[in-house]
């Protein structure tokens, strides 16, 4: 079973620094998660909103939720497809026990790639036909 206070902790931890929640915001992103799945371990999409839904494709990307679908035949023969949400609890896990998500780990030097071209490289040469 996923805690309120696991789900905070992933979360801080899985979002990138550029999009650093503060704490109360990652609990208030926690608890808008979990009062959707209750006690069921998967959602059907059809009860998210918009922006309920841009939520929880942002806690895809980092891991916390996948996506699963169902197929199932009408009586028509038509195909239907349900579409769910769910927790992935050894990514939420993994997230709380790391510090920082392994892409902050990671720092990347810029790099001036003209510092170094001498000034002719700069003159353009137009030849005549």
């Amino acid at each position: 079973m996923i805690t309120i206070d696991d789900l905070t902790l992933a979360i801080e931890h899985s979002i990138d620094s550029e999009m650093k929640l503060e704490h109360e915001e990652a609990f208030d992103l926690a608890q808008h998660v979990l009062n959707f799945f209750g006690y069921s371990n998967r959602i059907i999409d059809n009860v998210l909103e918009p922006e309920d839904r841009d939520a929880f494709y942002m806690l895809e990307d980092s891991g916390v939720l996948t996506t699963e679908r169902e197929e199932i035949t009408l009586y028509d023969g038509r195909e239907w497809r349900i579409h769910y949400w769910l927790f992935r609890p050894d990514k939420i896990e993994e997230l709380i026990k790391n510090e920082k998500p392994e892409a902050e780990e990671v720092e990347e030097e810029e790099v001036d790639i003209y510092k170094d071209l001498p000034r002719e490289a700069w003159v353009r040469h137009v030849e005549d036909e």
